[in-house]
């Protein structure tokens, strides 16, 4: 008699989540096993912490439980200890694991960091969470954008000294202007779409240069200078590759028209700080909004701290309150994926690592 029985999938948690949410994932379907123990996983200390308070500590017995509990598991949700040393040691003991859905985005970074070589890495599969952050960064460029053409950075100068200049100096307008996005993928596609709601024509790069409905021209990245000459302001959402390390360099920022906005929600090794310096003393840039650096957290003699045209945000523009319950929507769809036979989206390249 053939056996009909549904193969049983065995999924653990190793990051800090909300036991509704994991009952969502239990929801998903019966032959789903779901492994959830919120004693040995830290606390958050505010919403999608994914890491959790450093200062939590397991007893050696918990810690042992924690390893058991992974090491059963086929599909592990967020990697383990939130780390890359946890992801390199998952991949060596347990021969079971298939599959692992990461909370950041651009998780291609610590896989990469794991030093796991490529035929470990051929036996299970990473996915992102990327997509899930394309609003809130999508929102953040539009803020950095609003602020350059406005001015916000002199107005909060002005208002720290109580100034009320004799001049009355000009906004730009939004409407009418130019963007140019680094990257048209999930996040560089929704800041596109809220550009051109606020009036704004958009041009940007891609790996695979193809049309793009409401995108004006679309080039891979190098002809990105081409594409500044009309830039008015340039938003990047690339990730952190070999590809793009520096991309941003003194002869790119040299092909921007004088007074462009520079909004980074991508990574910043895309970026050379000190050519970006230069072109902000220059005017070449007139004011730059970003949520990421080449090294984080961004050192205490940076002069990007100071700079009265910058804008510096903890790498946070991406966080929302509804961080969580996004992130779990979408494993669970990927789950569903999963149990189907499916393709997984969103996998990290483990050649190129984003």
């Amino acid at each position: 008699m053939m056996n009909t029985m549904t193969p049983k999938t065995t999924v653990a948690i190793a990051v800090p989540l909300e036991a509704e949410l994991v009952e969502r994932i239990r929801a998903v379907d019966p032959s789903v096993t779901v492994l959830y123990e919120p004693e040995l996983l830290p606390p958050e200390r505010f919403p999608a912490d994914h890491s959790g308070d450093p200062g939590f500590r397991r007893t050696p017995e918990q810690e042992e439980r924690y390893w058991a509990m992974l090491n059963q598991a086929q599909v592990l949700y967020g990697l383990p200890n939130e780390s890359p040393a946890g992801l390199a040691r998952i991949a060596g003991s347990n021969p079971h694991l298939e599959w692992i859905h990461a909370m950041a985005a651009g998780a291609g970074g610590a896989v990469k960091a794991s030093g796991l070589d490529a035929a470990t890495l051929q036996k299970f599969k990473v996915t992102t969470s990327a997509g899930v952050h394309a609003l809130p960064l999508a929102e953040f460029a539009a803020l950095g954008i609003f602020n350059g053409f406005k001015r916000s950075a002199e107005l909060a100068q002005d208002q720290a000294v109580r100034n009320w200049p004799e001049l009355r100096t000009p906004t730009r307008l939004v409407n009418g202007s130019h963007l140019v996005v680094t990257g048209l993928g999930e996040i560089g596609l929704e800041t596109a779409r809220i550009a051109r709601a606020l009036g704004m024509t958009v041009s940007g790069t891609k790996r695979t240069v193809e049309p793009i409905d409401g995108i004006r021209d679309v080039t891979d990245n190098d002809g990105l200078a081409g594409l500044l000459a009309a830039a008015d302001a340039v938003v990047n959402t690339l990730p952190g590759t070999p590809y793009t390390e520096k991309l941003f360099n003194r002869e790119v920022f040299a092909a921007m028209k004088p007074g462009t906005v520079f909004v980074n929600v991508g990574r910043g090794t895309v970026v050379d700080e000190e050519a970006l310096l230069e072109a902000l003393d220059n005017g070449q840039v007139s004011y730059a909004c970003l949520d990421v650096f080449a090294v984080e957290p961004l050192p205490q003699d940076s002069p990007l701290w100071n700079h009265s045209k910058v804008m510096v945000s903890p790498h946070t523009s991406a966080l929302s309150a509804a961080e969580n319950r996004l992130i779990a929507e979408r494993f669970c769809s990927n789950l569903r994926t999963f149990l189907d036979g499916g393709e997984l989206p969103h996998l990290v390249d483990t050649v190129h690592f984003y």
